[in-house]
């Protein structure tokens, strides 16, 4: 790996948003189901928000700036997908609102049943208790 994509993904780790500061803190140092996640990597031509290589996940988080530039994600999502990885997007919103949601729809990527946060594990679905 060239040193210009290692010093740009360094420099976005230092200007993290809020968002990005708040999902990193849940799943960094395997905090999120024992997997190991890494924030701003180097990925084919792009710098991805968080990966977990073990599980071939990609975690994007998308503010305002994402708006307008839907088509240049859609094709970076793609490129990403034909690599073998799995991309979720989430609005920096969703983080910051409704992180226990973010988390479990992570783990449920990674085929992992929620374990690291009981709050969510104790709190029924969506619907639980409609279907016999």
């Amino acid at each position: 790996m060239t040193t210009e994509p290692r010093r740009f993904a360094r420099t976005l780790r230092d200007y993290a948003t809020s968002a990005e500061d708040v999902l990193w803190r849940s799943i960094r140092g395997r905090r999120l189901n024992g997997l190991k996640f890494k924030r701003q990597v180097p990925l084919l031509l792009y710098t991805v928000d968080f990966l977990c290589f073990e599980r071939k996940l990609v975690v994007e988080l998308d503010g305002r700036q994402h708006a307008w530039n839907h088509e240049y994600d859609a094709g970076r999502t793609k490129a990403i997908e034909r690599s073998g990885f799995t991309v979720l997007r989430f609005l920096n919103d969703d983080v910051l609102n409704d992180l226990d949601a973010v988390l479990n729809r992570i783990s449920t990527a990674c085929g992992e049943g929620l374990r690291s946060f009981p709050s969510l594990i104790d709190t029924p679905p969506s619907g639980a208790g409609d279907h016999p």
